[in-house]
């Protein structure tokens, strides 16, 4: 099997830095099912192409013994007979995700600069198993920015009547990052093919999720991707969707979220100038920025002195806390190794003077699974979070912040639906942002807090965000839960 891709650009040959494979050698790596060959057919300034050719071995696949080998099938002439050979499958996606691991991880040391440059790509793959036909490979490339041309093979091109095959020439064409090219691949080829040469099982979801990152969960196509990835496999696919919208919890669309609040916000006063103070000339606090200055204001009054901030996003609100010595111990957990990465940038984590360093950390968790590392702080945030999350996995945040890590404080901002209305660019009956899952009034939001308080042995005090309009109350609304009980979740006295 093959598949080709071709950058075009100045320093086209930069691709080689990339991929860690230097254009003037031809490279193999052995695989389980054969070896992966690496070659450069063209390498110039303007234009570089790098090939794949995985050489596989049916009858050794066999021999060795099949994982994915149906019990029925396992010895038939099927098993030594097969398009294994020729057709882009889930081999050639293996062999991708192996041989160019640190390109699709995102990574160059030699030249970090080169993973965030977007190329003009072309990739062409010549046979590739299309369950659905060219249809199914426009529906499932074309939402991720592609131009795709995919033609249907025919069985014999020397008698037409027999028709086409369920094998496509597949090219497409687009401006991407590489790290995104390969990660396209490594999960829609064999999603086209909907079948595996290996058994499918928990771990393929990570894989998924870690390789959808950034793009799946957005994907029109992300139940039927999922589905097929994931060999039909429903409760695999239910999972791993209940995880691609964790993941999508905080990107960088949040942010632009936020500027479209204030610009609405904006908007509505000089819509209704009689809300503003006569003469009043002084300008307008962003909500993002009030915000933050409101959960930090609760963090002092509580007299936190380490918080950890679930769901931290970018790292906005440590940024803040970093510059302040009274909080002492810092910690940024969100499920999107993405967010963390660029919090760490913001952060200038690299370039931190020793005793600032120590004061923070950064790590990959959710804020609906128990982790042992978020306990025992004086207090813990979810800033703009909670609505990002399926309203039937709030249980499982709840048991997992109140009633594991258990905080001796817990401040919680949410949108306040009730103040939709004045967001005269919001349609009726929408949401702020297209990844919120809900949007709760203020009776909602508080009867979700004194609930869950109540489970957990906390008081709550309710505050508005923002400035509050005394029709639809604030824009943002915020709970503060302070724990009453004297003992960790394990039982230990504080």
């Amino acid at each position: 099997m093959f598949l080709q891709l071709s950058v075009t650009g100045p320093d086209a040959t930069d691709l080689g830095f990339l991929l860690h494979k230097h254009p003037g050698r031809v490279q193999q790596f052995g695989q389980s099912f054969g070896v992966a060959h690496v070659v450069y057919p063209e390498a110039t300034d303007e234009r570089c192409t790098v090939a794949l050719l995985l050489e596989v071995d049916p009858v050794g696949l066999v021999r060795g013994g099949s994982r994915g080998a149906p019990r029925d099938v396992a010895f038939s002439l099927a098993q030594y007979v097969n398009d294994r050979p020729y057709a882009a499958s889930s081999m050639l996606a293996v062999a991708l995700g192996k041989v160019f691991r640190t390109a699709m991880a995102g990574r160059c040391e030699l030249r970090p600069e080169l993973p965030a440059r977007r190329w003009d790509v072309e990739v062409h793959v010549p046979a590739v198993p299309c369950r659905g036909g060219a249809e199914a490979a426009v529906r499932l490339f074309a939402p991720l920015g592609w131009q795709v041309d995919a033609r249907p093979v025919p069985l014999d091109p020397t008698v037409p009547a027999w028709g086409d095959s369920r094998y496509v020439d597949l090219r497409l064409t687009g401006t991407q990052r590489i790290a995104d090219v390969l990660s396209h691949l490594y999960v829609l080829l064999p999603t086209l093919d909907a079948s595996k040469h290996y058994w499918v099982g928990t771990d393929e979801v990570a894989k998924l999720v870690r390789a959808g990152e950034g793009w799946l969960a957005g994907h029109p196509a992300r139940e039927e991707i999922a589905r097929r990835y994931l060999a039909h496999r429903n409760s695999l696919a239910t999972s791993a969707l209940e995880r691609l919208a964790e993941v999508d919890d905080t990107r960088p669309e949040d942010v632009e979220a936020d500027a479209a609040e204030d610009a609405a916000l904006e908007t509505a006063d000089t819509a209704a100038p009689d809300t503003a103070a006569p003469g009043d000339a002084s300008p307008r606090v962003p909500l993002a920025r009030q915000r933050l200055d409101a959960v930090v204001t609760q963090l002092k009054a509580a007299g936190a002195r380490s918080v950890v901030d679930l769901g931290c996003g970018e790292g906005a609100l440590l940024s803040e806390l970093l510059r302040d010595p009274t909080f002492e111990r810092l910690l940024g957990v969100d499920v999107s190794a993405r967010a963390l990465t660029t919090a760490a940038r913001r952060l200038h984590l690299d370039t931190l003077p020793d005793r600032q360093r120590q004061r923070i950390e950064l790590a990959h968790s959710s804020v609906t699974y128990r982790d042992a590392r978020v306990a025992g702080f004086d207090a813990a945030v979810l800033m703009e979070v909670i609505e990002h999350v399926d309203l039937p996995r709030l249980a499982a945040l709840e048991r997992a912040v109140l009633g594991e890590a258990a905080p001796a404080t817990l401040v919680v901002t949410t949108p306040n639906a009730e103040h939709n209305v004045r967001y005269p660019t919001l349609a009726a009956g929408t949401m702020r942002h297209h990844d919120h899952r809900f949007e709760w009034t203020r009776a909602q939001f508080a009867d979700w807090a004194h609930g869950a308080a109540a489970r957990h042995g906390y008081d709550v005090t309710l505050l508005p965000v923002g400035e509050e309009d005394p029709e639809v109350g604030p824009p943002t609304q915020m709970a503060v839960l302070t724990r009453t009980t004297a003992t960790t979740p394990e039982g230990a006295a504080r």
